[in-house]
């Protein structure tokens, strides 16, 4: 389906989300969408889905005018999106999710349809798995071979590749061109340069909701991409690294076994420093969200113990924070502002005649989130969502446990959180974190731990790692030489 955007503008409150955009995109192409956190990227997909309703402007599919505005009226007109989040339903099946989402009397021909579909696109998912077994990469499939079921011919893909695992990646690439192949339009939100050269047909560029020149046929030098973005500011890290100091000891593991419903881990000796960042390496589901529960005393070893500052940690501590990957449902209260999360945290933190909104105000200005202080957090990007769940850390905290930090954001917001996240740890914080970028584990960490088969490696120094090694790591070749 040929899509056609004519002066479309969204705006909440005082803040313009999109402003008098206006392009097309062509059936049986994959089209990129790129732009940096705030940009508008992520507003105009949602009024595409249904989730938000047009301010003004016009919508056209196959040259004949729709009307959106909710969710069900997309799919109708066969639009469907993937959200960062998606929408499942985890004590469900596989299976059964599809069936609420596309609302079948019988799952008879259903599981045919799936079958069908999970072979087309080279997926691997058994139908009887429940979602709360599967990875985020695993859900995003899911996703897929529900709005294609549902009969949807234009796919929207919101940062699809955060988070999940390489193969999983050239896994979701290979299904998206066999999709545009089928004559469906594909439109992937993206601020990895990288994947849209990889992937794309075309490349369109929103900047601070506006559309920057003309749609471009790919393929377009990087730099052009770049300053598209960016305009004349610089869009490379130039975060640099200060050398650690050793201040003693922040965890001590001694015979730790863990143990869930998908894996044990152990038995793990270990001691991590305080004021050092370590990052956690692995494929998905191998044990880092676990283990860092584990850090956070949010579990506890099945056997093992696991001392915090030489003292005990047998509950989660007020100084040690955990930021999950599933920001919107476990990180942040979607319906409440940034002012009311500041009055729920930092009430007995701010200072003598400080207002918990002059600390939003602050907040905003420091983390440079694109919104107001009082614009419920579910109606923020989902990259104003990370800024604003890192900018809620409380300076007191000793410790920052974080799954992938800098989840749905451009290269310049990702280096300014990586400066904020080291200069806690000049200040002697601790910070460990889960990535499957291994260019963010490589660049960020003072050390790393490798995660495969249930065994974690010993704490290797980052000056013997690089990316190649690593994921010969993550991979099990050479393993045996570095686990514990």
């Amino acid at each position: 389906m040929h899509i056609s955007i004519r002066h479309l503008r969204k705006a909440f409150g005082p803040v313009v989300a999109t402003n008098d955009v206006s392009v097309d995109f062509a059936a049986g192409q994959i089209h990129g969408i790129l732009g940096e956190n705030g940009a508008g990227k992520s507003t105009l997909m949602k009024i595409l889905s249904g989730m938000y309703s047009a301010d003004s402007g016009d919508i056209a599919i196959n040259g004949r005018s729709v009307v959106l505005g909710a969710p069900i009226r997309s799919l109708q007109a066969g639009i469907g999106m993937v959200g960062q989040d998606p929408l499942d339903i985890p004590v469900f099946s596989i299976l059964e999710n599809i069936a609420a989402g596309v609302q079948v009397p019988d799952q008879g021909p259903l599981a045919e349809s799936f079958a069908y579909w999970n072979a087309t696109l080279g997926f691997e998912l058994d139908p009887r798995s429940y979602i709360q077994q599967i990875t985020v990469g695993q859900r995003q499939q899911v996703e897929i071979i529900r709005l294609l079921i549902a009969g949807s011919s234009i796919l929207i893909l919101d940062e699809p590749t955060t988070g999940i695992t390489a193969a999983q990646i050239d896994a979701l690439f290979g299904a998206l061109r066999t999709i545009a192949r089928a004559g469906k339009t594909v439109l992937f939100v993206t601020h990895k340069l990288d994947e849209v050269a990889a992937l794309c047909d075309t490349v369109t560029v929103l900047r601070a909701g506006s559309l920057v020149g003309e749609q471009a046929v790919m393929p377009i030098p990087k730099e052009q991409i770049l300053h598209a973005m960016f305009g004349e500011r610089n869009a490379q890290s130039t975060t640099q690294r200060s050398p650690t100091h050793h201040r003693g000891t922040m965890w001590q593991l001694t015979d730790v076994v863990m143990l869930d419903a998908q894996i044990r881990l152990g038995p793990i000796c270990t001691q991590i420093a305080a004021g050092h960042i370590i990052g956690l390496a692995g494929l998905e589901g191998s044990g880092q969200t676990m283990f860092l529960q584990h850090l956070a005393g949010m579990q506890q070893p099945r056997s093992g113990s696991i001392a915090c500052a030489d003292t005990a940690l047998i509950a989660p501590r007020p100084d040690i924070v955990f930021l999950p990957a599933d920001r919107l449902h476990e990180g942040i209260i979607p319906s409440m502002s940034l002012v009311e999360h500041v009055q729920l945290l930092h009430r007995h933190l701010l200072v003598p005649g400080q207002t918990a909104r002059e600390k939003a105000v602050q907040l905003i200005a420091d983390y440079n989130i694109k919104a107001t202080p009082d614009m419920p957090l579910q109606l923020l990007s989902g990259g104003n969502q990370q800024r604003a769940m890192l900018a809620l850390i409380p300076e007191s905290a000793r410790a920052i446990l974080l799954e992938h930090p800098t989840r749905g954001l451009d290269a310049v917001s990702a280096d300014a959180i990586w400066q904020r996240l080291q200069e806690r740890c000049a200040r002697g914080a601790t910070v460990v974190f889960f990535s499957a970028d291994l260019e963010e584990v490589i660049s960020y960490s003072d050390a790393v731990m490798v995660f495969f088969g249930g065994a974690v490696s010993r704490i290797i120094n980052r000056e013997a790692m690089n990316e190649q090694t690593l994921a010969r790591l993550i991979g099990g070749v050479g393993f045996v030489e570095v686990a514990q």
